[in-house]
């Protein structure tokens, strides 16, 4: 494994080698302005003889695809057609799609190299697992960091979920292509990287309470790096290169740290779980699609908002064994859930009902649980204090860099917080702050909406333009 190509600045990358070495997928990671021309030797190194099939969109194949077609020619690497999809009706990353490619790729044994960003990469790694080769990925945009992870979020039956399949084999980062992409790609690159700060929370808190041990290893992939790559928010909404290189880099070492713990809990908590839950509902905003990161940005904020209640209520008057008494019973939990989830998909509804009675305990279980946070809950105070941002600057942070940061920015109603930060607790077993509240009876009421932070409008859409 070598190192990043001419890494633009920085303390990151010894920490991007490393988390590199801990993955399990991804054997290289090129980071550097020019680094599409390094494309041809990587492929040599990694590959030999083997052919090459790029797989793009008609913007994405128009912003890098002829770059990296004739580096690939430059080193003598074979070509097959390249499979580019159409740039409009928009792409999106359907089973449907993922299996075309994989019946084209079986013809011979060519290897694809997706040139775009979050579909075109699902697709191309699915795809390619489907047919039972490895993929590669030239980046278009830093938008998401699901560039190295393991497994493609791909809508089957109605509803997305995440296919297993190995990450790519290498990824490449151009920092001149980074740089030029539209501003709402990195934008929502920016709210997924702030969404890391309250989920390396949620992993502090689950450590605490014995329900996920934390890796202080895989936690040392990502954590700094975060902090380091906050602060270039304003650097961001500018396009400056060493900026967004700095966002790239921590976004792929998120999912190299992702691979390594074979499970997204190193980069994702609450905040995605509300992600999630707006995604499964349309979310839209003038008939456009909400990003990914914008949906995380809104739901880090709201989460950390909800830290920071939990922090000033403490637990000193908690209540362990009438809490446990109260606790509703499996079947209740169950009918809740069918009442926050009633308009979803039949195949959908039985996942969260699956959820829901996996993350279920009963009223004995759940008193031990809130005596072990009372015990545990003066250490692990100075934990969460030390991981999160206050929640206004945390806003502040995300609407330098062009994000939104408040439900109403997005097209939510303040009002319906509490029911969403409830029904998104359900969809998923992983244990978050949300579990928290709904065990200690913290409420969570629209009051944890409104933001302080001076509102400016997000800059561009609200949703990616490459795929």
């Amino acid at each position: 494994m070598s190192g990043p190509r001419a890494p633009a600045g920085g303390a990151g990358d010894a920490a991007l080698a490393a988390a590199a070495g801990a993955a399990s997928d991804t054997r290289r990671v090129l980071l550097g302005p020019g680094a599409i021309e390094d494309v041809g030797a990587l492929w040599r190194d990694l590959l030999g003889e083997r052919a090459a099939v790029l797989v793009a969109d008609e913007q994405t194949y128009a912003v890098a695809g002829e770059a990296v077609a004739r580096a690939l020619r430059a080193a003598g690497v074979g070509q097959r057609p390249a499979r580019v999809f159409a740039a409009s009706p928009r792409l999106h990353a359907d089973w449907r799609h993922a299996t075309a490619l994989a019946d084209a790729l079986r013809g011979d044994a060519a290897v694809p190299l997706a040139v775009g960003a979050g579909t075109v990469n699902d697709l191309t790694k699915l795809g390619a697992h489907l047919a039972e080769r490895p993929a590669l990925v030239v980046a278009t945009a830093a938008s998401m960091d699901g560039y190295a992870a393991y497994g493609a979020a791909i809508t089957r039956d109605g509803f997305k979920q995440t296919v297993a399949c190995p990450a790519p084999l290498a990824v490449v980062g151009d920092v001149d292509v980074l740089a030029a992409a539209p501003g709402a790609m990195t934008a929502s690159g920016f709210g997924d990287l702030a969404g890391k700060v309250p989920a390396g929370a949620d992993w502090l808190l689950a450590d605490a309470l014995g329900v996920e041990p934390l890796d202080r290893d895989i936690w040392d992939l990502v954590q700094p790096a975060v902090r380091e790559a906050l602060g270039g928010a304003g650097r961001l909404a500018q396009g400056d290169p060493p900026a967004v290189a700095a966002l790239f880099r921590c976004l792929v070492m998120s999912g190299l740290a992702m691979q390594a713990a074979r499970s997204s809990r190193p980069a994702s908590g609450a905040e995605h779980q509300l992600s999630h839950l707006w995604e499964m509902r349309g979310l839209a905003v003038g008939g456009e699609e909400v990003s990914h990161g914008f949906k995380v940005a809104v739901g880090s904020v709201l989460t950390s908002r909800l830290y920071e209640r939990l922090l000033a209520a403490g637990v000193d008057a908690l209540d362990p064994e009438a809490r446990g008494r109260a606790w509703p019973s499996l079947e209740e939990s169950l009918a809740a859930a069918r009442r926050a989830h009633g308009g979803a998909a039949p195949a959908l509804l039985a996942q969260v009902l699956a959820e829901v009675g996996t993350k279920w305990l009963d009223g004995t279980a759940l008193r031990d649980r809130l005596e072990r946070l009372r015990a545990v809950w003066p250490a692990l105070r100075r934990r969460l204090e030390g991981q999160l941002l206050p929640a206004a600057e945390l806003a502040g942070l995300l609407r330098r860099a062009g994000c939104p940061a408040a439900p109403e920015e997005i097209g939510l109603r303040p009002q319906d917080v509490a029911a969403d930060l409830e029904a998104a607790r359900q969809i998923r077993r992983r244990y978050t702050v949300l579990d928290v509240a709904a065990e200690t009876g913290l409420r969570a009421g629209p009051e944890l909406a409104p933001d302080q932070t001076p509102a400016r409008a997000p800059r561009g859409d609200m949703r990616n333009r490459w795929p």
